[in-house]
């Protein structure tokens, strides 16, 4: 897939240590952009992924955060505020998943829990770089969410309602910051050949194989992070500068 060059643009992409996140990223970096990731663990895979960045010519750093903690999600924002003064691009990405319980079985923590990462995290991140980012040419805001906000399937509802949330952010940001040049739109994969996407197969099948639900899905196979970071690619691009407050589902058109 084709991209337009995104030199001299930098960008943050929460959780870009693995999965969809570090697709994103390194799409982001081979499309010319400077690119902080945050990540929770796995430091090696964080500076793995901020060594391949290095390699293709950007600026890159690695920033250490359990972002639900207030005073960590402030050092990431003023790290990365550090290194790069303004950020053109941000990524919502990191988020937490949920293994199914109904309403009735589901702990008041659990709940807290989800939205607090899905949803207050995105806010109050956003808060803190949109000052900077109102002063650029132009801004992008892309949340990552799920086929849960049209499925809304029994048993998530912790995930859908921390997942609606941020969706809701978004549609309020983009007519909020439009005046600023800023643009704020939704992705939101189905099952994804991720750390993620085969936790949900564990739980859903007895064998385990994610392989098993490549007949059942569009296009007999599974997405693939890099598909989902296309999407991302393109609507952070000049091809998409008139795109706006929009939720694209990557999921092969549903079930």
């Amino acid at each position: 897939m084709a991209h337009m060059t995104l030199l001299g643009r930098s960008a943050l992409v929460t959780g870009g240590h693995h999965g969809i996140g570090r697709a994103i990223a390194l799409g982001l970096a081979s499309d010319g952009a400077d690119v902080a990731i945050t990540y929770r663990n796995r430091s090696d895979a964080a500076e793995d992924c901020v060594e391949r960045m290095r390699a293709m010519g950007r600026r890159s750093l690695a920033i250490p955060a359990a972002l639900d903690r207030l005073p960590e999600l402030e050092a990431a924002a003023e790290a990365v505020l550090g290194e790069f003064e303004a950020i053109d691009i941000l990524v919502h990405n990191a988020g937490l998943d949920f293994s199914g319980a109904s309403v009735a079985e589901t702990e008041e923590a659990e709940l807290d829990r989800l939205m607090r990462i899905n949803a207050y995290v995105p806010h109050q991140l956003s808060r803190r770089l949109l000052p900077a980012m109102r002063r650029r040419p132009r801004g992008d805001i892309v949340i990552l969410s799920s086929v849960v906000t049209q499925i809304r399937g029994a048993g998530y509802a912790p995930y859908a309602m921390s997942k609606a949330a941020v969706e809701a952010l978004a549609s309020v940001l983009a007519k909020e910051e439009r005046e600023h040049g800023i643009r704020v739109n939704v992705v939101a994969p189905g099952l994804v050949e991720t750390e993620m996407g085969q936790r949900y197969v564990d739980a859903m099948s007895e064998s385990g194989d994610l392989r098993d639900f490549d007949a059942v899905v569009p296009y007999g196979r599974v997405c693939q992070p890099e598909q989902v970071a296309d999407v991302v690619r393109f609507l952070v691009s000049d091809g998409a500068a008139y795109v706006n407050g929009q939720r694209i589902y990557v999921d092969g058109g549903g079930q």
